[in-house]
């Protein structure tokens, strides 16, 4: 189906569907299905990553190397999901929680989040991920630990 197909009702809940595919995946352990949610060209951004951690990955292979280490370190739950209308049905916003521990350390990993997600055609373009360092600092014991999250 066409997004000329589509009302802007139907795109919305396609965009938010792909959202709520995204956080299942990642919660399940699942990087191969993660990676089918995204364009060639997706674009993951991280504006408030720890010093020397990478500002964005761009692409599927850049993407599939990050969502790997993100499940070989962390064990995770996404909770209280609330979605934000946007006049543009492709744009989701997001804020939501983990609730999980590092792996290794058994550190705590409760994280609350804001997305900014641009979609096309169903498929994540460009996913804007506002989360708090400090966690991610917390959870590997210490700043030189957490960047290579973004390196590998």
């Amino acid at each position: 189906m066409t997004k000329q197909d589509l009302t802007q009702e139907e795109i919305q809940a396609r965009a938010q569907e792909a959202f709520r595919n995204h956080l299942k995946h990642l919660s399940g352990g699942d990087a191969e299905a993660w990676m089918n949610l995204w364009q060639e060209d997706g674009v993951l951004e991280f504006p408030y990553g720890p010093p020397g951690f990478p500002a964005f990955k761009k692409g599927k292979a850049d993407l599939f190397e990050h969502a790997q280490y993100f499940l070989k370190s962390f064990e995770v739950q996404f909770t209280d999901l609330v979605f934000h209308l946007t006049i543009d049905p492709e744009l989701v916003v997001a804020e939501f929680k983990s609730v999980g521990k590092h792996r290794e350390t058994g550190n705590s990993y409760d994280q609350a989040y804001i997305n900014v997600v641009q979609t096309k055609d169903g498929l994540i373009a460009r996913y804007r991920d506002y989360w708090n360092p400090l966690v991610v600092i917390e959870s590997f014991g210490s700043v030189n630990d957490a960047v290579p999250v973004s390196e590998k």
